[in-house]
């Protein structure tokens, strides 16, 4: 029986990088993914190919609506391989994928291909493809993830009514794709396949779109993507999903108490997602799992099982690929005896639709309901040199600061770039910046970045230059 400092229990962006910095500190290390691909949801169906598909449709859509607007004309018609598209996007899985290969042989960590289980709090049955067989663990890091969520009355037949899993490799581009759920799954998603020429309604039990956002750029983002076509409906509660050959009827009520029905050729439902802790055998190990399927753990990540911690989707909190990431070398660090630390606050949120959303901080209801005193200095993209020139004009920067102390609290974007802006607000926010100390410093121009200098501007005794 093979014998390890360390065992990691699923391959995705939590459970990789755990293991490569087990790695990097001296530990005997192993991972054990169920799939003949590590990675996990992020790399092989979230992710890495989600962005694939936006990036070429958005290469698509720009060729078709704003090429000329640049003096590029193109004669005869632009057409869709989409054959081809999702052949590119299962090219970059596959070499993202063969990435995290070479990174476990390079830090000599062992892979083991099969459903981990436990067999108690030392050691592992791996069942694969060859058989079955055991290894100890000194300490083990469950980072098995999540799954695509549901609704009880809902059946997935995975043929027309879909999950995003589903979604990414369709063999035709649906006529009317109706969307349960305007988070970020469902507008991504959505967004592809609009660019793409499907008609699209996103369905929303909420009343506004990305609840859990700042309010501003729920706003912002809805208008945006409306000028795109795209259907909305809040505030339904869908009852009912029924497949009749190549058609879907979902049925919902409105606010009013109303029945309503949205009829497609395909339904995505995007209800969020659930931990996987399914056939992880966790009893058997005394590790306690709590009534919303997360793993329990305390501020070290650690379960009640002293030697078994847990990261990424299986544990509270938001279920994000860079999350998980931060989590599993926290864990790693912890092990070795080192004081890592992770500040929850500060991990980013994206959406990778076209405007880009990004945020960090509180936003101004949550700081609002505390009773913090705030002030808001706000910017908008079309006010830039940068984003007239690429033609890139919506969005805003939104930087929210203490009204005593001018700590910037909460920093909220939706425009060109900035899933990459947002690295600033968090760097700042790290070092407890405040909204002059954003503002005092040279930003290159003409950027989209000086946006976030103007809102800083604007946020310090209401001084934006530009607007």
């Amino acid at each position: 029986m093979s014998t390890y400092d360390v065992a990691i229990i699923g391959s995705g962006p939590g459970g990789y990088v755990a293991a490569i910095r087990c790695a990097q500190l001296g530990m005997k290390t192993a991972i054990i993914e169920k799939y003949n691909t590590l990675g996990g949801t992020c790399l092989n169906v979230g992710c890495i190919p989600s962005k694939a598909l936006l990036d070429s449709s958005h290469h698509y859509d720009d060729a078709m609506k704003h090429f000329e607007d640049h003096g590029i004309e193109i004669p005869g018609d632009i057409k869709i391989n989409f054959e081809k598209m999702i052949a590119r996007k299962a090219q970059v899985v596959k070499q993202t994928c063969d990435g995290v290969s070479f990174l476990m042989k390079k830090n000599n960590i062992d892979v083991y291909t099969g459903m981990g289980s436990f067999k108690d709090a030392t050691h592992i049955t791996i069942d694969g493809a060859d058989g079955s067989q055991t290894i100890e663990a000194k300490n083990t890091i469950i980072a098995t993830g999540s799954k695509p969520g549901s609704l009880p009355f809902i059946t997935l037949d995975k043929e027309r009514v879909i999950t995003s899993t589903e979604a990414l490799t369709l063999k035709e581009i649906p006529k009317h794709m109706i969307v349960i759920g305007g988070g970020v799954i469902g507008l991504e998603l959505g967004q592809v396949y609009r660019r793409l020429g499907a008609e699209v309604t996103v369905i929303e039990y909420m009343d506004r779109i990305t609840p859990v956002m700042d309010k501003m750029l729920s706003k912002e983002l809805m208008k945006v993507l409306k000028k795109q076509k795209i259907k909305f409906h809040l505030s339904h509660a869908v009852n009912k999903v029924e497949c009749n050959g190549d058609e879907v009827t979902v049925t919902a009520k409105n606010k009013k108490g109303e029945e309503v029905t949205f009829t497609g050729d395909y339904c995505l439902v995007s209800v969020g997602r659930r931990p996987y802790t399914d056939k992880l055998n966790a009893t058997a190990a005394g590790v306690k799992i709590n009534e919303r399927g997360q793993v329990e753990t305390n501020e070290h990540l650690q379960t009640n099982v002293s030697n078994i911690y847990a990261i990424g989707d299986v544990v509270k909190g938001a279920m994000l690929a860079h999350k998980a990431e931060e989590e599993g070398v926290f864990v790693a660090e912890t092990i070795a005896g080192q004081k890592p630390h992770i500040n929850y606050n500060l991990i980013p949120n994206v959406i990778y639709t076209w405007p880009e959303v990004a945020s960090v901080g509180k936003t101004e209801e949550e700081l609002k309901e505390a009773g913090t005193a705030i002030k808001v200095g706000q910017f908008p993209m079309r006010a830039l040199g940068r984003a007239r020139a690429s033609g890139d004009i919506d969005g805003m920067v939104k930087i929210i600061a203490d009204e005593k102390t001018d700590e910037v609290l909460g920093v909220h974007m939706i425009g060109a770039r900035v899933a990459d802006l947002i690295a600033e607000a968090v760097t700042a926010m790290e070092f407890r910046a405040s909204a002059e100390d954003i503002a005092r410093m040279s930003h290159a121009h003409p950027t989209y970045a000086e946006a976030v200098k103007e809102a800083a501007l604007a946020a310090t005794a209401d001084r934006a230059m530009h607007v």
